[in-house]
């Protein structure tokens, strides 16, 4: 199982995979904006991306859209400060599969993860 995590923040990034690896998942690669998400993507491998909507160079809306043009299935996450209903709507529009509010704690990753391999993949 290999998941990406597209933030511009390192420190987020680091977050995320920190808790990812805590949940037993080692293979996690990272991008810092839409494009270089895209770019990893193409490399092939990747299962479960989670992503931040305010980044510099492609914004997590746009990568959503472009990726979804390009793979119906891959499960993503939305992580983001956006709270309003209409962002979660837009977001959902767009393809997300899940999404969430920053910060989180740790628990909600986790659920939300449990919940993608339950519905993509396999039991957790």
């Amino acid at each position: 199982m290999k998941f990406l995590v597209v933030d511009d923040s390192l420190t987020m990034r680091r977050i995320i995979k920190n808790s990812l690896q805590k949940l037993g998942f080692a293979d996690v690669s990272e991008a810092s904006n839409g494009l270089e998400a895209l770019e990893e993507i193409g490399k092939g491998g990747i299962n479960i991306v989670l992503t931040d909507w305010n980044m510099p160079e492609m914004d997590g809306m746009t990568f959503v859209t472009k990726l979804r043009q390009q793979d119906a299935q891959i499960p993503i996450l939305m992580i983001t400060t956006h709270a309003a209903k209409e962002d979660v709507l837009e977001a959902f529009k767009a393809g997300t599969s899940d999404y969430t509010i920053k910060p989180f704690p740790p628990e909600v990753l986790k659920e939300k993860i449990k919940e993608f391999l339950k519905l993509y993949f396999i039991q957790f």
